[in-house]
């Protein structure tokens, strides 16, 4: 795996740690800030309105940028949010502050899952997504802790500046262990939207939105439910995220490892599993053992389906940065849709109804999935992932027999005939990965 995958993925966990961080200092930054908890609140769908909204504008203008320098471009804005933020003396800065660092996040993660696909092989991209994707599961697990612990020692304006230096350690490890590439080849703004007239593409955007919906309209009410329900105390309510975040850990690994042959039968497979989980989670709130086996399996089979998510949609649409911005929009609408909806069925029918309508929203996403699986989708998903891989690779010079023909100053006909055979290469594993999904 190249070390610039790992590089990015301390990038997104400094955005990750900087979006939960409001989350686990509501309290202070209320009496810092003059307003209610609630007002409060509203920073957190400020900051995924800015992402689901903002990100793939800010991504269109940074998209003829060399992949390196839009990152370090989009570290700048995020860190001008972050400052903003830790010297805020009002409720209007700061909301203006979360709506600025929630444009940059989102678009980092389009421009990194791009550069995840352009610095790896077709038939292991899956596996890079989940080892970025482990920034987001790591700011879970260590982030939101970490920048509550900071908050309440040292106020909740300290754990904003500890996101800022967070911020520029992965901006200078970008500067040094991000590779200089060109822009990726394009044909402009209306080539990148075309792929969006794309039946599968959005298919595969609904299945997104509905996978992480269903996840957090569960995982938003966890401490309501196990303190209300299953009778933990508030103490412990934290070290059962902490077990949660764990098991994000490694359903993300384990589905990273699949997601690239598997790719439909593993989102199909894990949305059934999460349905299950969620409605044995409802019926079971009152016992605390099954209880907290039914929350750590919705960790294993929820929001870690996002390398199978992202290796499906860059096989419906493309690897671009456009595409994979729009997608984690999809991704954000899901976490709006099920933590707004879960309110709603709460005041209705009480603290077991977001669990049920996870596992509701689950179950319909699987029937986005069924159709393509059964109709040879996932054949359709392999041939088209490894002929892209092949024609990006080829054009973009990217493959490692290339680069390293560069590095030692061949011959420009050398170099062309060198991304030929790399192109050649590519394509043969299309016999093999048909049959994958």
């Amino acid at each position: 795996m190249p070390r610039a995958v790992y590089v990015l993925a301390l990038g997104i966990f400094a955005m990750v740690t900087s979006e939960f961080a409001v989350a686990g200092l509501m309290p202070q930054m209320a009496a810092g800030l003059h307003a209610t908890v609630p007002q409060i609140g509203y920073l957190i769908t400020a900051f995924a309105a800015a992402m689901a909204a903002g990100g793939p504008l800010l991504t269109v203008a940074v998209m003829k940028l060399p992949p390196r320098t839009a990152l370090l471009v989009l570290f700048a804005v995020f860190l001008a949010g972050n400052v903003l933020a830790a010297t805020a003396t009002g409720y209007g800065t700061m909301l203006v502050a979360r709506i600025v660092t929630g444009v940059a996040s989102q678009a980092f993660f389009g421009v990194a899952l791009s550069l995840c696909a352009r610095l790896t092989r077709p038939e292991i991209r899956g596996r890079a997504v989940a080892v970025a994707m482990n920034g987001l599961m790591l700011g879970t697990l260590l982030g939101l802790p970490l920048s509550t612990l900071i908050g309440e020692r040292l106020g909740w304006r300290a754990a904003f500046w500890a996101v800022s230096v967070l911020a520029v350690a992965a901006a200078a490890a970008t500067l040094a262990g991000v590779p200089r590439l060109d822009p990726a080849p394009s044909g402009g703004l209306r080539a990148e939207a075309g792929v969006f007239a794309r039946p599968r593409l959005w298919r595969a955007l609904a299945t997104s939105t509905l996978v992480i919906g269903a996840t957090f309209s569960a995982f938003s009410y966890f401490n309501p439910i196990l303190t209300g329900l299953t009778g933990f105390s508030a103490g412990a309510v934290p070290l059962l995220l902490i077990a949660y975040g764990a098991a994000t850990v490694v359903g993300n690994t384990v589905v990273g490892r699949l997601a690239d042959r598997y790719t439909l039968p593993v989102l199909a497979v894990g949305l059934l599993l999460n349905a299950l989980f969620l409605a044995g989670f409802a019926v079971l709130a009152g016992a605390p053992v099954p209880a907290v086996a039914c929350m750590l399996g919705v960790g294993l089979v929820g929001v870690t389906m996002n390398p199978a998510m992202v290796t499906r949609v860059q096989r419906a649409g493309n690897a671009g940065p456009l595409v994979n911005t729009v997608h984690s929009s999809f991704i954000t609408l899901g976490v709006i849709i099920g933590s707004s909806a879960g309110a709603v069925v709460i005041d209705t029918w009480g603290l077991r109804a977001p669990l049920w309508l996870g596992a509701a929203l689950a179950a319909t996403g699987l029937l986005t999935v069924l159709p393509e699986l059964r109709g040879g989708g996932a054949a359709e998903d392999a041939a088209q992932g490894v002929t892209q891989g092949a024609a990006q690779d080829a054009a973009q010079g990217v493959t490692q027999g290339a680069a390293k023909d560069a590095a030692q100053g061949v011959t420009q006909g050398a170099a062309q005939d060198a991304a030929q055979e790399a192109a050649q290469d590519v394509r043969n594993p299309l016999t093999s990965a048909l049959p994958a999904d």
